[in-house]
């Protein structure tokens, strides 16, 4: 058995140190008082029999409320802050826990059969509520569902069950069989790779490696009613539409990933980091813009306004914009050619050694606020990642971060670009607000009202890489206008009950109004 200690990777001197993303903070996590409402407006009761044919089903099953409440709860904002206020989001439920895709298809069979919500769950490192049982039913735990099936060497692909946890999916993948995905997520040690396939997930280097819908080779999904179904396992094809790509991303509301077939890479042996400050982000943006379109792909390309430039590295007066590459040395060292001879036209050169070793020290506290802050019960932090085209992405910044302080609470806001393309990249905002605690629900909602009312305006996809879930729900058919009916059709052919995760994505379900309805 692999455990999940350390994993090796250049970037990080070495050692990859598993460890867990800074959680947002919500009063920095000290209870207010009673006053937060539960996210489940209506739950659904599973009968009694139902409860004892799944305990014939699966491995295990609870119905202890606060066994419930353990095992649903999130890393999302909207949930935490009724957390903090002794509320928890989503007590009513049965949680079932499955090691086998037999036992996945026979509880999903009894779900539908039964007309009962069914949320798919494992890692619960999700920020935007995407795993929460908001209308009770039943919660499939699948993280006992793990283990690397088979890695095939000469084509550089791996089979790997959805519940396994990523360090210990790297850290096999690297001692066992020389090779790694490339994809390091911020939550790398609490997440799984089927909920990287799900919420169409991102990884710090994906500029050099993809996103997760890059490196999908195949899947096998559980459908609504029980069926086992295989798709992919094809470089590239023509056969009609892509139907992998119906899945990734679907957050559990089309089907349970229950297997992924992923691209690998053999572990790179050489790296090397730069560093430049720019006087405007727009100069830092146009910077990274001619990079891309010159044919560079550096594993890591991030640019900070001058906020977090100052708060992340000591360079309050810059836009620091950080690239380090990996792989090959001719094709890392080509890289870092034509990127420092794009930046050296408009910026200055900084200390890259020095910027990559805090970035390396600090790259999971995203967000953070200024040293010696002191949050006090109502402060709230949260961050918002959306991709648009070059040409949006420098109004994109001004506007959305004026919305944000233009919100009565509002501390802070800033941004760094995390993801690059070569027609466009992802901006990370980060959010920050101080108000009475029980006023913070009420400032969340209206910084995530007004940022996204600029996302949309411009046509930018409202998320990169955490994905929609119960949080960016609301605004879903806005921003994908006429091509939304289309949405909704493929979810009630694929689930004609509405069983699967419902509530999530903006689609329409018959179990009542959800929480942000």
């Amino acid at each position: 058995m692999i455990s999940r200690q350390t994993i090796t990777h250049p970037f990080n001197r070495g050692k990859y140190v598993v460890g867990a993303p800074t959680p947002p903070r919500y009063g920095a996590g000290t209870p207010v008082g009673k006053g937060a409402a539960s996210l489940q407006t209506t739950a659904v009761e599973v009968p009694g029999e139902v409860v004892e044919s799944l305990r014939g089903i699966a491995d295990a099953v609870h119905t202890d409320r606060d066994e419930v409440v353990l095992r649903t709860r999130d890393w999302w904002a909207g949930s935490m802050i009724g957390e903090t206020a002794d509320s928890p989001a989503t007590p009513d439920a049965v949680i079932v826990e499955v090691s086998t895709v037999e036992q996945i298809q026979a509880v999903t069979r009894l779900c539908n059969e039964h007309t009962l919500p069914l949320t798919v769950s494992a890692g619960r490192s999700n920020v935007t509520g995407a795993a929460l049982p908001v209308f009770g039913g039943v919660v499939l735990d699948v993280c006992g569902l793990t283990g690397i099936v088979s890695f095939d060497a000469e084509s550089q692909v791996v089979e790997v069950r959805a519940g396994m946890f990523g360090d210990v999916f790297e850290k096999e993948l690297q001692e066992v069989h020389g090779a790694t995905t490339g994809h390091w997520p911020s939550a790398f040690a609490i997440s799984t790779v089927g909920g990287w396939v799900a919420c169409r997930g991102a990884g710090q280097l994906s500029t050099r490696y993809g996103k997760i819908e890059d490196m999908v080779v195949g899947l096998d999904v559980v459908l609504a009613d029980g069926t086992l179904a295989t798709f992919g396992d094809y470089p590239r094809a023509a056969t009609g539409p892509d139907l992998r790509q119906l899945f990734v991303g679907s957050e559990g509301t089309l089907g349970i990933i229950t297997s992924v077939r992923l691209r690998t890479h053999p572990l790179p042996e050489y790296a090397k980091a730069i560093a430049y400050g720019f006087d405007t982000f727009a100069e830092g943006l146009e910077a990274c813009r001619l990079i891309m379109q010159r044919g560079a792909t550096p594993a890591a390309m991030r640019l900070y306004d001058k906020l977090e430039s100052g708060t992340h590295f000591g360079h309050p007066d810059t836009n620091l914009l950080l690239i380090a590459d990996e792989g090959d040395p001719v094709i890392v060292d080509a890289s870092i050619a034509v990127s420092a001879e794009v930046c050296a036209e408009q910026g200055i050169e900084l200390d890259g050694q020095a910027v990559f070793e805090r970035w390396l020290d600090e790259r999971m506290l995203v967000g953070k606020s200024a040293d010696g802050f002191t949050p006090g019960p109502g402060f709230v932090a949260d961050t918002l990642e959306m991709a648009g085209p070059w040409a949006k992405l420098p109004a994109i910044y001004d506007e959305v971060v004026a919305a944000i302080c233009a919100v009565p609470g509002t501390l802070a806001s800033s941004a760094h670009q995390s993801h690059a393309y070569t027609d466009g990249a992802c901006l990370y905002f980060s959010l920050r607000g101080e108000v009475e605690p029980e006023q913070r629900r009420q400032w969340y909602r209206a910084a995530w009202d007004a940022a996204n009312a600029v996302l949309i305006r411009h046509g930018a996809a409202l998320s990169h890489h955490h994905g929609s879930g119960l949080l960016r729900g609301p605004y879903l058919a806005d921003a994908l206008g006429s091509g939304f009916p289309a949405f909704e059709a493929v979810k009630d052919a694929l689930d004609p009950r509405g069983v699967l995760n419902p509530g999530k994505l903006g689609l329409p379900t018959s179990f009542g109004t959800g929480p942000l309805d």
